[in-house]
């Protein structure tokens, strides 16, 4: 005989951990842990090439490539708590860099990439109880 957990035991487990840290999961736990922002659609491709490095290493990616303003972009990723926003523009693009917004709204410009994604990868295997990487 299969013994089963009462029904709706795991619902209840995920609202408690949901209501414990507000939707702001630390990086390792969170459904989407970054959000990449394009200053404009001419750095789509960049952005294509940042979020496929960063999903080779396991990193849940979402991309944000429409025609909306950055600063609309912001405001409508922050509402859905990333651990981050990366930016994308033309530096970031020229350069191999990607620059960083938390959810506090501290921000850092021109990490090299291949830093950023040794960097939030250890963070990730770490399990570290909130986003440092800004």
């Amino acid at each position: 005989m299969i013994h089963r957990a009462p029904f709706g035991s795991m619902e209840r487990f995920c609202g408690v951990l949901i209501e414990h840290f507000a939707g702001r999961f630390p990086t390792w736990l969170s459904p989407t842990q970054c959000h990449i922002l394009t200053i404009s659609q001419k750095h789509t491709e960049y952005a294509n090439l940042v979020a496929e490095k960063l999903r080779e290493f396991g990193i849940r990616v979402e991309i944000d490539d429409g025609d909306d303003t950055i600063g609309k972009k912001i405001r409508t990723h922050r509402k859905l708590h990333p651990a981050y926003m990366v930016i994308l523009g033309d530096g970031e693009a020229e350069n191999n860099t990607v620059s960083l917004r938390a959810r506090s709204g501290e921000q850092v410009a021109d990490i090299a990439l291949d830093e950023f994604i040794t960097n939030i990868t250890a963070e990730i295997s770490e399990k570290s109880s909130q986003p440092n990487l800004v």
